[in-house]
């Protein structure tokens, strides 16, 4: 059974939180994980190379494939990882979503399970937000969203870090100089067991 993992990550943090949703959801047996990255904008591409952090988080994950359709067809599974972007996902991910509407039609996405994942600057910069409002889409697609409960270890916490009920996050920093937290990770690979979990209990 394939689960698909498909971020967006300029400066690294979600990439991380990729990972470690990765490592989730192949830790369930019967799990084939997919990753794959959002295509770039190519503007956003000349803007990389002018940046060493953006260059440095690019060369890291330049060679993982980017996500086509047929690996969104294939999937019996998704988890959605974005930084915020006002409170949202970000363009490259929503113009992905936007070009689904031939699946859409098909019933492709209906029954699936989905998470999410994302990363902002500040403490309330969008930890919240951007999983609530990248919803809607996944909802009109017919995914069944998979959320992380209070139960999972780590949730409970009043320090400034990442995780909600709808999803792990993690606190990037005003210039990109935090990294995400062992409880966010720990958190993130909740989330991808959970989703692959799931998957395998609909598919019986």
């Amino acid at each position: 059974m394939k689960i698909l993992v498909v971020y967006y990550s300029l400066y690294g943090h979600v990439l991380q939180l990729a990972r470690a949703v990765e490592k989730g959801a192949a830790g369930v047996a019967g799990i084939e994980v997919v990753l794959r990255r959002v295509p770039e904008f190519p503007d956003v591409k000349d803007d990389i190379q002018k940046s060493e952090h953006a260059r440095a988080v690019w060369e890291q994950h330049k060679d993982i494939p980017e996500c086509s359709l047929e690996d969104l067809a294939e999937a019996e599974a998704i988890l959605f990882g974005t930084p915020t972007r006002y409170g949202n996902m970000v363009a490259q991910m929503k113009r992905l979503i936007d070009r689904t509407p031939g699946l859409w039609v098909q019933g492709t996405f209906e029954g699936k399970p989905a998470g999410i994942f994302t990363s902002s600057a500040s403490t309330h910069g969008g930890q919240e937000t951007t999983p609530f409002t990248m919803m809607a889409p996944l909802l009109h697609l017919g995914m069944l969203i998979v959320g992380v409960p209070y139960s999972i270890p780590g949730m409970l916490h009043n320090e400034a870090r990442g995780g909600s009920p709808y999803g792990p996050s993690t606190i990037a920093g005003q210039k990109n100089e935090l990294q995400p937290a062992p409880e966010d990770l720990q958190i993130a690979e909740a989330l991808g067991r959970r989703v692959a979990e799931i998957a395998v209990k609909l598919r019986g």
